[in-house]
């Protein structure tokens, strides 16, 4: 058996078995969701969750001051940054900002890997909060939100993650280029499933991870799923399907044309959305 094969056996294995082991949400991520949803929560109560971790709390002013918000008043402390915020808003926006902590490695093969696809993470984020104010401008419709969409767009390749701590427990032998593309390809969609399962994220959540890179999968209205590959064609993640998906974009009026994407505007929305991560 290949070595290429022979990880993909493993992995496929451990899914069947239910003993693949699966990333956890940061500590500080699991308790702002549960805070999140706790139906007596109050925006004071939200800050003094946040205040516990220093990052997270200053990413958050940060956020709050961003042209992400559009607003010009800037705040000063955490409990004005959740105010402006908002409940709803602040369980995916510190979700997001925690996902970068799962992106490290000791290895170095890995360790590039994961560097990789962060960096084109947060290029398919940008775009598809940019793709997504450019079609609530176009058509009024405000049944998707930014916060929702910059969450929906860090998970869509979370299954990388198992596969890449795997070939790290066994550099040797699978921390290889070669087989490790393979891997990522085949297993990551199934594998991202598994995670939004197991971190009880809500189905349309699961629904990015499990058929982003399907395209016979399609929806009548816009949805998150469509924002994402979309943004993912915008990056060159689509080999040879770009046109395939702007078209269907324009079909069910995600987008008027794709002169909208080749704008200034979305140039400068895609630089403002960036900026969250820096």
């Amino acid at each position: 058996m290949s070595t290429e094969n022979a990880l993909l056996t493993i992995l496929v294995e451990k899914i069947h078995n239910d003993t693949l082991v699966l990333p956890t949400l940061p500590a500080v991520a699991l308790k702002v969701r549960k805070a999140a949803d706790n139906p007596d929560i109050n925006l004071s109560a939200m800050a003094d969750v946040v205040s516990q971790d220093p990052s997270l709390s200053a990413r958050l002013v940060k956020i709050a001051n961003s042209a992400y918000l559009g607003r010009s008043v800037k705040v000063t402390s955490i409990q004005q940054a959740v105010t402006r915020i908002g409940l709803r808003q602040i369980k995916n926006i510190a979700t997001a900002l925690a996902m970068e902590q799962l992106f490290v490695s000791k290895n170095d093969i890995v360790k590039g890997y994961m560097s990789r696809i962060w960096v084109d993470t947060i290029d398919i984020v940008a775009s598809s909060m940019a793709v997504l104010q450019i079609h609530t401008n176009q058509t009024k419709n405000r049944a998707l939100n930014l916060d929702s969409m910059m969450l929906a767009a860090l998970i869509h390749n979370i299954g990388v993650l198992p596969i890449l701590t795997e070939a790290e427990r066994h550099a040797d032998v699978f921390a290889n280029p070669t087989f490790l593309d393979v891997a990522l390809e085949k297993l990551a969609g199934k594998i991202g499933t598994s995670i939004m399962i197991e971190w009880g994220f809500e189905p349309e959540f699961v629904d990015i991870t499990q058929n982003c890179k399907d395209l016979s999968v399609t929806s009548d209205t816009v949805s998150y799923l469509d924002l994402v590959r979309v943004a993912s064609a915008l990056c060159g993640k689509f080999n040879n399907h770009e046109e395939e998906i702007f078209k269907g974009a324009v079909d069910i009026g995600l987008i008027d044309d794709l002169s909208a994407l080749l704008s200034d505007e979305f140039n400068e929305l895609c630089d403002n959305a960036k900026q969250i991560f820096l």
